[in-house]
């Protein structure tokens, strides 16, 4: 267990407050890797600060993914252990100029973001804010993102490499640093070279209240509907046009509306949710994410939006259809629990850290989500980000810190335990 006397020199806000004014916003409509090369601005700042610690072999590949190795200075044989984060923030709210603000001492009530004033963190909204009293939260102008998802949890994995760099007296196995682009894209692990990062078990640092470590995840499909219309002339289309838009129109309406949807479900229920629509009078396209903890259960929902095609389809007798489902990720309960240990590990370094652990499910999905099912097992453990993808973002500085500590002595716990 970590002495007493470690005294860890809370430089993880400095480095935090560093990253989220880069803009690394990515773009799920350019083709490339990353989606932007305002990624790579980030990446390799990290990368220039690995190397001033002294992890020599630290470097951005071409596709902005960030390397890093911290050797093993003990003489057990300990598995391989690797942490990850995300360079990139959402495409849903923009992350330029980010101005970060910091309330001290946070005594309670409404936080009225200062530049626009319409932006407010609210208690009731966000009832977390209550175990923060006496903290420090570092919120944004009101203008943008924070980028707290994931930037907090690079500079947590920045400040515990540094911190067991110079501290060599915690004995640790060889750790392994992976920091990715375009994750909020769905893209964020699409050219990681796992050969070359060469671990066994992994750690995402991107989940949401302190002491939380979540160990499942959602299961993603992408559907895309395709409604072949018959056009003609408007002036003699009676009895013979087909409209495609107001077919893709008609099924987004059939669609249920006291559930399966994003706003109507919570905790294990998953839905069925339209993210875009476009055509003209001959050929529209609808897509929709399909998500749900189980297999079986995105197949039932699969199975439902056919349904709803099929029965407004019958109204358009000369028009047809196309239905295309792409697996996105899958759960990766279905890996982890295959190596408890992974979880066991990090419940204790959380406990360890000062937090009660809270095993917890995400409804989303992280990089974790692929890397598990690539061969690399790999569970979620609290950023302490809240808010994310909007300008109401929030993370303190206290559940930064117990993150930072929680990587520390899981790195020590798996080679006490080797």
């Amino acid at each position: 267990m970590l002495a007493p006397t470690f005294a860890f020199k809370h430089t993880v806000t400095e480095r935090f407050l560093r990253y989220v004014v880069i803009d690394t916003q990515s773009d799920p409509d350019s083709p490339t890797c990353p989606s932007t090369e305002k990624q790579k601005n980030l990446g390799r700042l990290l990368v220039s600060e690995l190397q001033e610690m002294g992890i020599v072999d630290a470097h951005l590949d071409e596709h902005d993914y960030v390397y890093a190795t911290i050797p093993a200075n003990s003489d057990k044989k300990v598995p391989v252990i690797c942490f990850c984060s995300h360079m990139d923030t959402s495409p849903d709210c923009t992350g330029k100029d980010v101005k970060p603000q910091i309330v001290r001492n946070y005594r309670g009530g409404d936080i009225v973001l200062p530049a626009d004033p319409t932006q407010i963190i609210r208690p009731v909204d966000h009832p977390v804010l209550n175990d923060q009293i006496g903290n420090d939260i570092i919120t944004t102008d009101g203008t943008t993102l924070l980028g707290a998802d994931n930037k907090a949890g690079l500079a947590e994995i920045m400040d515990a490499a540094h911190f067991l760099v110079q501290n060599p007296q915690v004995k640790h196995g060889t750790i392994k640093i992976l920091f990715t682009p375009d994750e909020e894209i769905g893209r964020g692990v699409d050219r990681v070279d796992l050969k070359k990062l060469g671990a066994e078990f992994a750690y995402t640092m991107d989940g949401e209240t302190a002491g939380n470590i979540e160990d499942e995840t959602f299961s993603a499909d992408g559907a895309t509907i395709t409604i072949e219309g018959v056009s003609t002339h408007p002036g003699f289309a009676k009895g013979k046009m087909e409209h495609a838009i107001k077919i893709a129109s008609a099924i987004v309406d059939r669609l249920p509306k006291a559930t399966c949807s994003p706003e109507t479900t919570e905790g294990k229920e998953g839905f069925l949710h339209p993210i875009s629509i476009s055509g003209a009078l001959e050929k529209a396209t609808i897509g929709f994410i399909v998500r749900d903890f189980t297999d079986d259960g995105l197949k039932e929902k699969e199975a439902l939006l056919e349904g709803i095609v099929k029965d407004v389809m019958k109204d358009y007798p000369r028009s047809t259809y196309r239905m295309e489902v792409k697996p996105q990720y899958r759960n990766m309960k279905q890996v982890i629990d295959r190596h408890p240990e992974i979880v066991d590990y990090a419940m204790e370094a959380i406990r360890r850290a000062g937090l009660r652990p809270v095993k917890a499910s995400i409804r989303g999905g992280t990089d974790g989500s692929r890397l598990s099912f690539m061969g690399l097992p790999c569970p979620n453990i609290f950023a302490g980000e809240h808010a994310f993808h909007s300008r109401l973002e929030w993370v303190s500085r206290q559940d930064m810190e117990k993150a930072v500590q929680t990587i520390v002595h899981l790195a020590m716990i798996w080679e006490e335990r080797a």
